[in-house]
């Protein structure tokens, strides 16, 4: 449960889902039934998980606008792993994610069941309007404390050095796009053990993200994400 605890908290920190109104982000689309299928496939192009994305719900006031997202996520055989939401708050200035939310839903059903007690901590991920080539992006993290038969496990995912580093244009199944690429790096920490996950992403107008990479520390691919449905 915990690895797929990382599995969802590092998808959220690539795709910073949302959203396109007056007050928001050219970026992303927000409106009520918006869907987003991305796959993700390991080195060597195999399918590894599918997740789909849903914008189910927005409200807005003069400055924000608040969406909540929904979240299935299937293994390579089309068997659910998680279902949960999140919510993502946007106003003039850009995106943000709201970490808190996502102990909502089956996730933390789950954890009740199995007598586990769960704390979820950290800052919110941000993404601003205006991104342009060279602009250093702010770092984002979260915290996972788990309490269970007397023993208490901590996991802390850290996205850092994020950065805009060009403008490319990419083609997936889903399409043609011209795309900022965002460089980080994701560390987690399980257990006192720490590791270090160089990361790509490839984002869009109008959509989000269209694809992303992770590497390990010395640069080898270690699994693709691409977007193969988008509806609104």
């Amino acid at each position: 449960m915990r690895n797929l605890f990382i599995v969802l908290i590092i998808s959220l920190l690539y795709i910073p889902k949302v959203v396109s109104q007056i007050n928001c982000s050219r970026y992303y689309p927000l409106e009520e039934g918006t869907s987003f299928e991305y796959t993700s496939t390991n080195k060597k192009g195999k399918i590894e998980s599918t997740a789909n994305y849903m914008v189910s719900k927005v409200s807005n006031s003069a400055n924000t606008t608040v969406a909540e997202m929904t979240i299935n996520l299937s293994d390579k055989k089309g068997k659910e792993i998680i279902q949960s939401s999140y919510n993502i708050t946007c106003t003039g200035s850009g995106v943000k994610i709201d970490f808190q939310s996502l102990m909502a839903g089956d996730m933390i059903k789950q954890y009740h069941e199995m007598d586990i007690d769960v704390a979820l901590t950290g800052t919110d991920i941000e993404l601003p309007n205006e991104l342009s080539i060279g602009q250093e992006l702010t770092n984002a993290n979260v915290t996972m404390n788990i309490s269970m038969a007397g023993m208490n496990m901590k996991t802390i995912v850290n996205t850092i050095n994020r950065k805009v580093e060009k403008k490319e244009n990419i083609t997936t199944i889903s399409g043609s796009y011209e795309c900022f690429v965002i460089y980080s790096e994701n560390e987690s920490q399980v257990m006192g053990i720490k590791r270090t996950y160089p990361s790509r992403l490839w984002l869009t107008e109008g959509i989000g993200m269209v694809k992303q990479e992770s590497y390990k520390s010395n640069g080898d691919l270690i699994s693709t994400t691409t977007l193969t449905k988008f509806n609104k």
